[in-house]
């Protein structure tokens, strides 16, 4: 079993390192609040008064903190992790961070002789407490396999995402979707309470669609993404009924922002010669207007 430097007890964090305890690692923690270091103290942990103290010895220090500066501070600040860490340990950023930063973090302590990799989770707190939250690990491949059986202590299931900050940059996106696609699906749902429209028969008939299953798995892996834009449903009619959505939302009430955003992608597909192509050509329509070739 392994000595191990946890750092940040939050509402994740601290049903995290119960389970590494549970599972028979040493753990030294460090957090500033009092409560959440003597309740994993209480389960077996040894209370550290700095993170410098709680890396003496660490074969693996992991951060599980609330942003970027907060971490840059624990590892490189007076009585920061850097103060003790061995050469041959690894620090495991768990943390949802800006990406950049941790580019930057994990650069920094390559100059500094350390090695450091990403590996933020997914799934809720609940998935935290019975150690099933989804891992998604940036790092050297070297480095993803060494953590394995620490990450595993706490999760389910650990994607490779490909790379030293790569987890950090999946994670990042899976949320950007997520959230956004939250914002959408309220508006649908007062669209249909503006119209009459019981949301029960809504999501039954959407939870069959790419309404409800998304694009990834369903329009585009038979269309774009297959280099393949002849029309299963075209650019044009898709802007049309957009069109209908956002100007019925208008007369009924219903605030339809993330809709009206959508149009000026369409209409501007449409504008750009893609109308009578597949509506998954938006996202080849996407890449044109972040100056990068049509298709991946």
């Amino acid at each position: 079993m392994s000595i191990i430097a946890f750092l940040g007890l939050g509402q994740m964090g601290s049903p995290m390192a119960s389970n590494l305890l549970r599972k028979g690692h040493s753990l030294r923690v460090f957090d500033l609040n009092p409560q959440a270091v003597n309740a994993l103290v209480g389960k077996g942990a040894v209370a550290a008064t700095t993170p410098a103290n709680a890396t003496l010895d660490a074969e693996f220090i992991i951060t599980m903190l609330p942003n970027g500066d907060i971490v840059r501070d624990v590892l490189f600040g007076e009585t920061g992790v850097c103060e003790t860490l061995s050469s041959s340990a690894l620090v495991i950023d768990m943390s949802t961070i800006h990406p950049l930063q941790t580019d930057a973090l994990i650069s920094e302590m390559a100059e500094k002789g350390h090695a450091m990799m990403d590996a933020p989770v997914g799934r809720t707190s609940d998935n935290a407490k019975d150690g099933t939250l989804l891992i998604l690990a940036g790092g050297t491949p070297e480095q993803v396999e060494r953590a394995r059986p620490i990450l595993m202590c706490m999760g389910s299931e650990l994607v490779d995402a490909g790379g030293p900050g790569m987890g950090i940059r999946v994670k990042l996106i899976n949320n950007y979707m997520s959230i956004a696609l939250n914002a959408l699906s309220a508006e649908a749902a007062v669209l249909c309470e503006s119209l009459g429209l019981d949301l029960n028969v809504a999501i039954k008939v959407m939870s069959g669609t790419a309404a409800g299953k998304g694009h990834f798995t369903t329009t585009w892996a038979g269309k774009v993404l297959k280099g393949d834009l002849s029309p299963a449903f075209m650019v044009d009619l898709a802007l049309k009924d957009l069109r209908i959505a956002v100007d019925v939302a208008r007369q009924t009430g219903a605030p339809l922002g993330m809709g009206e955003v959508a149009e000026t992608y369409y209409q501007s597909a449409s504008h750009d010669g893609r109308g009578r192509q597949d509506w998954s050509a938006l996202l080849s329509q996407v890449r044109r207007l972040a100056g990068r070739p049509d298709s991946l």
